[in-house]
């Protein structure tokens, strides 16, 4: 079977490690922000999806519960888009999220044991 190149491998990981650390840092800033804002309603759900949205990225980014993170991820992005596209806002960045976090999830954790960078050809 063909193992991926080096450079690919290096570039996927981070891929991944940037989408999780990323949304792991804007899911604490939402919940941070819904904590300090007030009790309306829209601010528990910011606070709701946003602790999801924060224990999914941690989840995320480990590789035995990577999938799980990633449902969670994907769940809590579709709630989001929802909750704007009511409020009549187009929520691009969470479509570029999901797709990061689809493309991370449909690959998986890939070894590096074998490089066909020091083959020759």
């Amino acid at each position: 079977m063909t193992q991926p190149r080096r450079a690919l491998v290096r570039a996927f990981y981070g891929l991944w490690w940037t989408v999780g650390i990323v949304i792991f840092y804007l899911s604490v800033t939402t919940v941070r922000g819904a904590l300090g804002r007030g009790h309306d309603a829209a601010d528990l759900h910011a606070l709701i999806i946003g602790s999801v949205e924060t224990i999914a990225a941690l989840l995320f980014l480990v590789p035995r519960t990577m999938t799980w993170g990633g449902v969670g991820l994907l769940a809590t992005f579709a709630a989001a888009f929802l909750i704007h596209a009511h409020a009549h806002h187009f929520a691009a960045h969470l479509l570029i999220y999901a797709a990061a976090v689809l493309f991370v999830m449909v690959h998986g954790p890939v070894s590096n044991t074998h490089d066909q960078d020091d083959e020759a050809p």
